[in-house]
């Protein structure tokens, strides 16, 4: 089958491997109709995710069917039309029980497809703990509305849900790329008094100001003072910084009101400073962390009715066999690039 490899720093390959067969009585083999491209496989391909191992099928974004089960798989069966969740969890150790399922003890677990074990840039993919990893998509719901559940959305819904968001908060989003976008959805879910989205690109703003025209915009330039005076007391009573760039991790905690949660969604490149002699007084609540991606069931049920609906994300589409050309055009952020989907 074709495979999309991390071949090593800087090399991801097209190449031929075999399928992927059960190697466990909990595995389920997907065969992927569509994934896509996250800026975790960049991150990979940049060399700056040292657990990433080499010879390794990238991808951790697809919906599928399920082409067969372990003998212990009791949740899905073949013919089902399924995400796959971003991380593998084996639903029975300490974290996962408490819903901390990103830092699963399996030596399997948390973020491993794609990045420890072979993942889903393929035209099949093996799902360890399928009952904890894959969600049946409901039959109104389309392969495309459902792309996103099981990462973006995921650690948009995640983030939103730990930020502890109130109707009376000005809630600023630092970033309005694929997971930004995602967790801004998720944030008018909590109905807020006020959302503020900052962002670099004037492609992404405008496609911010036309599609969500409630939602108050503005760019890391004069961020600070935008929000100082669209909010009620000092600042943003929630921020989620899911950009990641140089500066935007200075900018959530300057842009945070005294006693505000930050909520760090962003993986970074580099390590970035805590300046706490700058901070003093502040008294900030710091959330960070990969996301607990647990919640997939319920963001298809919201899907179904209605209250989320990311696919104008998916602004272009290409074929397995043509991926080279979407990562070019993902990573150099070309003709307005939100999203791809990859027909696998």
């Amino acid at each position: 089958m074709l495979a999309f490899t991390y071949v090593g720093a800087g090399d991801f390959r097209l190449t031929d491997k075999p399928l992927p067969e059960i190697r466990d009585s909990r595995d389920a083999i997907v065969k992927v109709t569509l994934g896509s491209i996250c800026t975790s496989d960049l991150h990979i391909k940049h060399g700056s995710v040292p657990r990433a191992v080499p010879g390794v099928t990238v991808g951790h974004e697809m919906v599928g069917i399920v082409e067969k089960v372990g003998e212990d798989v009791v949740s899905v069966k073949p013919g089902d039309r399924v995400t796959v969740n971003v991380e593998t969890f084996c639903g029975e150790c300490f974290f996962c029980r408490r819903g901390y399922v990103n830092n699963c003890t399996d030596p399997d677990g948390g973020w491993a497809l794609g990045c420890r074990i072979d993942g889903g840039q393929a035209e099949y993919v093996r799902v360890p703990y399928a009952d904890q990893g894959l969600d049946r998509i409901p039959d109104q719901v389309s392969d495309e509305q459902a792309l996103f559940v099981g990462d973006v959305l995921a650690t948009g819904f995640w983030a939103a849900r730990i930020s502890e968001i109130s109707p009376e908060d000005t809630v600023l989003v630092i970033g309005a790329g694929p997971t930004g976008l995602c967790t801004l959805l998720c944030v008018m879910l909590k109905k807020p008094k006020r959302i503020i989205v900052c962002e670099k690109s004037p492609g992404r703003r405008r496609f911010v100001e036309e599609h969500y025209p409630g939602v108050l915009v503005t760019e890391p330039d004069g961020c600070k003072e935008f929000v100082l005076g669209n909010s009620d007391n000092g600042g943003a009573d929630v921020v989620l910084e899911v950009a990641g760039s140089e500066d935007t991790f200075r900018l959530a905690w300057e842009c945070a009101r005294p006693n505000a949660i930050v909520t760090v969604v962003a993986l970074y490149d580099r390590p970035q400073m805590l300046p706490l002699p700058d901070m003093y007084g502040k008294n900030l609540i710091f959330k960070t962390g990969g996301v607990d991606g647990c919640d997939c069931a319920e963001i298809l049920s919201l899907i179904a009715e209605g209250r989320i609906d990311t696919t104008p994300f998916i602004t272009h589409r290409y074929p397995l066999c043509r991926i080279d050309e979407a990562y070019e055009l993902f990573e150099r952020r070309l003709d307005g690039v939100i999203k791809v989907a990859v027909e696998c």
